[in-house]
């Protein structure tokens, strides 16, 4: 089949099977979230009350904005202390049949952060370094919880939508006790299953000597891969048991593996957007957020594959490469996978950085300079196009909020969203949250240029090096955790800055969305009149479209300038 025809076979499937997976995945969410009666919440209900018991948790007491985000935030601090005790124990903990030193102290405090945040930056290769019990109690715990976290404040600020006249937006320890329970344990435990049927492994066995062609020996790693590979998909964590993450054949070893987790790392986010439109009452909101979101994907990975496929033009120019019909006969397959080829591959990374899942299945340092600027761009647009679980909901619905304000000062009236009035408040906190991110990046790759320890770890100088440090910051804030490989990142320095970089762009923003929601639920909700803007057709979707563009192109063109597009321009002139 033409590598075209195959791409655009693979895409139709993708989009096709997604949105099928939506409307019944997200109604059965906002089932279980606003406790209407389902056959899941009847049959662990018994054991979600007794673990409320043993917590002291009183179920029916909801909690305003401000004891929700510190419940949150406390919460997840307690989960980045265990994680780095785990790491700096691991010497003395059972379940390490390699014998793993304590992971060095730096390293353990970027690793815990990094897994709370829902982040999974590594900057280290976990089957030399983690244990399993590490890789389990540690790690895998925090790929449910950072991405229940995640779901539990989108719910909030949806709640914020749907509620009028309250001083409360539900309760954390329900919320992320329901999202784990109920969406993710059970998800994931099939996805782990299917992997397995792939050849994914899953076992404690100690690691294999094994004897290759050449007659050498090679370690086979090995380890409960399947069960953290289920749920680093489904919850957009992205952390790998190995190394090269979903580039290894014992991750991620069949065309069929790789299709069931691109759709996994779609799959709650994407259904999120009709769990929005069943609790506001009105699903064409909600269907209207997730054409918004496809629309801005779509573009860019036809331009991933586009410029993969087209490969290096300098190999023509050098005579290296003949060929009439494009510069690189078969395209660049520097750094991917033979088994899944350019267009799997091109998919694969849009899809983990249009998400903040940030596995990988290629190495995105390997792209050419377009088409590594594809997922850095994608990263820089807040991760919204679905974004991550839950993270992505609510950031579209902050960028709908400063969408509906600029259209209210287009037409001189105030502006309203789903029955509420967003006013100077709303405004304010949105702008924060919106802010945040880009202020990270920019200021965090300022820094690590002007610094010799940031420098350091540069291993390609020039723009590609830019590129490098510029894909690392943005990565980190965005709570993405893919890198351009290149970089050098397991550093004190960067193991410090990127720490506090991924923990200010996680938390910053959610405090931020949840005084939203505190505030839009206190609110009267507004009658619609015949000069209210219709938020559920095709004029709202280009109004929420050129509002993200709008804040990423302003906020990221020059730096991007200095990296993949000087770079570009660099390559096609031969330099």
């Amino acid at each position: 089949m033409h590598p075209e025809a195959l791409f655009a076979l693979l895409l139709f499937v993708f989009l096709g099977l997604i949105v099928l997976i939506v409307k019944p995945l997200g109604a059965y969410i906002a089932d279980v979230m606003e406790g209407r009666p389902n056959f899941a919440l009847r049959l662990g209900a018994r054991f979600e009350g007794m673990l409320y018991r043993l917590c002291g948790v009183d179920a029916g007491e909801e909690m305003s904005w401000g004891r929700y985000a510190l419940a949150l935030v406390l919460f997840n601090v307690l989960g980045a202390v265990f994680v780095y005790a785990l790491q700096r124990l691991q010497a003395y903990l059972p379940l390490n049949p390699q014998k793993f030193a304590a992971v060095r102290p730096d390293s353990s405090f970027n690793t815990a952060v990094s897994f709370i945040t829902n982040t999974n930056w590594q900057a280290y290769a976990g089957e030399s370094t983690m244990g399993y019990l590490v890789q389990m109690a540690g790690l895998a715990v925090q790929n449910f919880l950072s991405a229940a976290t995640g779901i539990a404040v989108a719910i909030a600020l949806i709640r914020g939508f749907a509620r009028h006249t309250a001083q409360s937006i539900g309760n954390f320890w329900v919320d992320i006790t329901r999202s784990t329970l109920y969406v993710l344990l059970p998800l994931s435990a099939v996805l782990a299953l299917a992997l397995v049927s792939q050849g994914v492994i899953q076992n404690f066995d100690a690691y294999k000597q094994a004897t290759t062609v050449e007659a050498r020996t090679q370690t086979l790693p090995m380890g409960p891969v399947a069960s953290q590979e289920s749920i680093k998909e489904l919850g957009t964590n992205g952390g790998g048991f190995f190394n090269a993450n979903s580039a290894h054949p014992f991750e991620n070893p069949t065309p069929l593996s790789n299709l069931l987790e691109m759709l996994a790392i779609f799959a709650i986010p994407c259904a999120l957007t009709y769990t929005f439109g069943k609790i506001v009452g009105d699903t064409r909101q909600g269907w209207v957020i997730l054409a918004a979101m496809l629309i801005l994907f779509v573009p860019l990975v036809v331009t991933a594959f586009h410029i993969e496929q087209q490969g290096n033009p300098l190999l023509a120019k050098l005579g290296i490469d003949q060929s009439a019909s494009r510069a690189q006969s078969g395209g660049n397959m520097e750094g991917k996978e033979t088994r899944f080829g350019i267009a799997a591959s091109a998919l694969f990374t849009a899809a983990t950085t249009a998400t903040s899942c940030g596995a990988v299945n290629t190495m995105h340092d390997s792209m050419m300079p377009l088409g590594g600027f594809v997922p850095l761009f994608l990263i820089q647009l807040g991760e919204l196009a679905p974004g991550g679980v839950g993270t992505g909901m609510y950031t579209i619905l902050m960028f709908a909020i400063l969408g509906v304000f600029i259209a209210g000062l287009m037409i001189g009236r105030t502006p309203e969203y789903i029955g509420k009035k967003i006013e100077a408040l709303e405004m304010k906190l949105a702008s924060v949250f919106i802010l945040t991110t880009p202020f990270l990046v920019l200021i965090g790759t300022a820094v690590a240029v002007m610094t010799v320890a940031g420098r350091a770890g540069i291993a390609n100088p020039g723009p590609h090096g830019f590129s490098e440090i510029l894909y690392a910051f943005s990565s980190v804030a965005n709570n993405n955790g893919s890198a351009f490989a290149g970089i050098s990142a397991n550093t004190v320095f960067y193991n410090v800055s990127t720490g506090l970089v991924m923990f200010i762009g996680r938390y910053w923003p959610i405090v931020a969305a949840l005084a939203v929601a505190g505030s839009l639920a206190a609110k009267k909700r507004v009658p619609v009149t015949d000069g209210t803007m219709p938020t559920h057709g095709p004029l709202f979707v280009a109004l929420l479209i050129g509002s993200v563009l709008l804040i990423g192109v302003l906020t990221y063109v020059p730096a991007l300038a200095l990296g993949p597009v000087v770079e570009h321009l660099m390559l096609a002139t031969a330099k």
